[in-house]
């Protein structure tokens, strides 16, 4: 990055965003350059992020931001030749959303390539999930990536400090700063990564409720907009659609699980929330892709892809490009399955009336499923299976999920579980899917 000094102080630029005098490009520039380069200390950058924490950014200098966090690491490119998508999910519960909406995609002729992380806490990692197909080894370098685009159609690479590299060194003091849940930094820091990918168009599946990073619709509504803007702003068409997580998105919690869940789906089954989530998104990323196609066309096509096979070749010849168990496309029980699987019991009978995904995604972290340290193992069969949903009636005694585990019952566990399903006599209905869908042109 190109020094755009005379800049002036430090301290002075801390200053101008605790007042929220504003930041010209050239300074956030100096700010990130500066700290890469070792000129910025950790204690000043760290200010100023709380200085943005406790004040915000306008919607410019967010943009900025995320234009100069991109440019301090190499670009992809994808979409310069071809129309190529990418997907970022704000994180949930259960949410194996990428493993059939990649393969989707590509199935009816839009690529899709998007870097995926581990998981740090309870929400499993696309790249966890997909590690637990045995003998999978996930793309690394660009060229890697454009050759899995070129021969399926499809790319999930795991994320590489290649790509805005200064989002990473944001992120770290980020993480022991208290400032990770400012709206700023995080779209930021996603659309960074965006921009560095170079798509053609990038869809935000923006979770909402108890086991979301944003619990509030408003806060939800607030972090798709800016996201989008930024996109557009950068020329970038972005799409946000607010999805529901106040309830875990399918039935399954934890990465082997999750993988044969998603497979279930690609061979043409059903699984509420998963399947039309899944659909909601490739609708957006079609109507970019298709302008001119009407909006049941394109649901047809889809609906089409996922039931007659089309998807799931996609996502066989990916699997067996990197080297992974092809078998266990058509036969998961080939995927690693936990030794002990424990019935959790409902004490009393009635309706569901709700289901703590936070709760479920912590457990499911205890049993394994994620870690809470970076670098720390998983163990790819552990995790929770769901039996029922908000708004079914249950009988005392009935069986209302599985842990599946390598370590055998514990009560405390069991308990945690039960817990965590709420049974009531009042009929109950579940909250809409998707609460909204935002989209913007690139300017």
């Amino acid at each position: 990055m190109n020094d755009l000094s005379p800049c002036p102080p430090v301290p002075e630029l801390i200053e101008r965003t605790r007042s929220r005098s504003g930041l010209a490009p050239a300074h956030i520039a100096a700010l990130i350059g500066g700290h890469l380069a070792g000129r910025v200390p950790d204690y000043q950058i760290s200010a100023w992020l709380m200085a943005v924490t406790c004040s915000g950014l306008s919607s410019a200098e967010t943009a900025e931001l995320t234009r100069v966090l991109a440019d301090t690491g190499q670009c992809l490119h994808l979409g310069q030749d071809t129309f190529v998508a990418d997907k970022h999910s704000t994180g949930g519960v259960g949410d194996n959303v990428t493993l059939v909406l990649a393969p989707l995609l590509a199935a009816v002729g839009i690529p899709m390539a998007k870097m995926s992380g581990r998981s740090l806490g309870h929400h499993g990692g696309t790249v966890d999930k997909l590690e637990a197909i045995p003998g999978l080894v996930l793309p690394t370098t660009p060229e890697q990536v454009k050759a899995s685009l070129e021969t399926t159609g499809m790319a999930i690479a795991t994320q590489s400090s290649a790509f805005a590299p200064g989002d990473a060194a944001l992120y770290r003091l980020r993480d022991v700063t208290a400032t990770v849940d400012s709206l700023p930094l995080i779209a930021a820091s996603v659309m960074s990564k965006k921009l560095a990918t170079g798509a053609s168009v990038v869809v935000l599946d923006v979770k909402t409720g108890g086991g979301a990073m944003m619990r509030h619709l408003e806060d939800a509504r607030a972090l798709a907009e800016l996201m989008v803007a930024i996109g557009c702003q950068n020329g970038l068409p972005t799409r946000a659609v607010i999805s529901d997580m106040n309830q875990p998105l399918g039935s399954a919690i934890g990465n082997s699980l999750e993988v044969a869940e998603a497979l279930h789906v690609l061979a043409g089954g059903y699984v509420p929330r998963l399947n039309d989530l899944v659909l909601a998104l490739a609708g957006q990323v079609a109507a970019a892709a298709w302008p001119a196609v009407p909006n049941e066309v394109v649901d047809a096509r889809l609906r089409k892809a996922l039931t007659d096979g089309s998807a799931q070749n996609v996502f066989r010849t990916w699997v067996g490009m990197h080297g992974g168990d092809v078998a266990s496309i058509d036969d998961p029980a080939r995927l690693p399955r936990a030794p002990h699987v424990v019935r959790v019991l409902t004490p009393s009978g009635g309706v569901v009336q709700s289901i703590d995904a936070a709760a479920l995604g912590g457990l499911a972290g205890r049993l394994g499923a994620a870690r809470e340290q970076a670098g720390a193992a998983v163990d790819p069969a552990s995790g929770i299976r769901l039996l029922v949903g908000v708004g079914a009636k249950v009988e005392a005694g009935a069986d209302v999920a599985e842990l599946h585990t390598c370590t055998g019952g514990d009560a405390e566990l069991l308990a945690a579980a039960q817990a965590a399903f709420t049974i009531g006599d009042a009929p109950a209905a579940e909250p809409p899917l998707v609460h909204q869908i935002i989209t913007g042109d690139a300017t």
